[in-house]
């Protein structure tokens, strides 16, 4: 087992699940009021709604953010401590490439969803900066590849007799 892959990967992911759904991926701060904006949808002064016209960076960036989820919750579910010797390291193994594929993809999203971002605002960008949504998705990506290297280094260092891949006679 990998205590701190374990705790590196659902720290990971539920960061990652917030940072998508929250609406302050960019945020604005002007004399009339406050604006922010996520990848589904934008608020100003307190009322949200979905953008009008969708970049296909942004979506892009929607659909790598979501498979990350996906592959991070599949992650976590393979790194649980099943199994003994030979199974339970080959599923560390498994969930320390998936992790690292989630991260792979939350990094691959978040360079898209910069540019995508950026191409929903238009032409006043200077006024717009990236905010805590967009940070916590960076802190996230860095997580989950660094379970999936936790789970990977932990496979590799298992002692047990019964994980043993030269098998004694």
């Amino acid at each position: 087992m990998s205590p701190g892959g374990l705790l590196c990967g659902a720290s990971g992911l539920a960061l990652l699940v917030a940072a998508t759904a929250t609406p302050f991926w960019l945020q604005r701060r002007a004399p009339g009021g406050a604006a922010s904006l996520g990848l589904w949808h934008g608020c100003l002064g307190g009322q949200c709604h979905p953008h009008a016209t969708t970049p296909a960076l942004l979506e892009a960036t929607r659909a790598l953010l979501l498979l990350s989820v996906v592959a991070a919750a599949g992650g976590l579910a393979l790194g649980l401590p099943v199994g003994t010797g030979g199974a339970r390291r080959e599923r560390r193994r498994a969930a320390g490439a998936t992790l690292l594929l989630a991260g792979l993809l939350a990094l691959l999203g978040l360079g898209l969803g910069s540019g995508g971002s950026l191409a929903l605002l238009g032409p006043p960008r200077s006024s717009w900066s990236f905010s805590w949504s967009f940070i916590l998705a960076w802190v996230a990506a860095a997580l989950l590849g660094s379970a999936g290297i936790f789970h990977i280094c932990s496979a590799s260092k298992d002692p047990s007799p019964e994980s043993s891949e030269t098998g004694g006679s």
